[in-house]
């Protein structure tokens, strides 16, 4: 799968986003090694605490599918109004949790609607991860 094709399924999990308090709606797309991919949209809360990632919801539905070994994940965000200023990036809790199931060679891709794209190892993105 192409990191073109991956951001176009992040776009479709997007359109599921339930973010009326920020307004900032994102998709996530998990591609694993077996070729599947499982989506993601961030859910917000009214209370914050348990609002959750778009990241985190593709990562923890593939896991709980028995999934394990993971290639890329694209995520896009866009505002209130759709509108893409700038590449989505995952926050630290996002890394942090990639990073337990995830190699450091693991590409996580940055897209929006033109399908422009730039991919980055987890190792970049989180070169220190806490670990045990």
């Amino acid at each position: 799968m192409t990191p073109q094709e991956l951001v176009t399924c992040a776009l479709d999990a997007q359109k599921n986003a339930y973010a009326p308090y920020s307004g900032f709606r994102v998709g996530a797309a998990l591609l694993t090694k077996q070729g599947k991919v499982y989506l993601g949209c961030n859910i917000e809360n009214k209370s914050f605490s348990p609002t959750v990632c778009a990241e985190r919801v593709a990562l923890f539905s593939a896991i709980s599918a028995g999934e394990t070994d993971f290639t890329a994940l694209a995520v896009v965000g866009c505002d209130k109004d759709g509108v893409y200023k700038h590449f989505c990036t995952p926050c630290g809790v996002c890394r942090q949790v990639l990073s337990e199931f995830c190699a450091p060679g693991f590409q996580v891709i940055f897209g929006d609607d033109t399908l422009d794209c730039e991919a980055h190892t987890l190792q970049e993105l989180l070169p220190l991860a806490f670990d045990l």
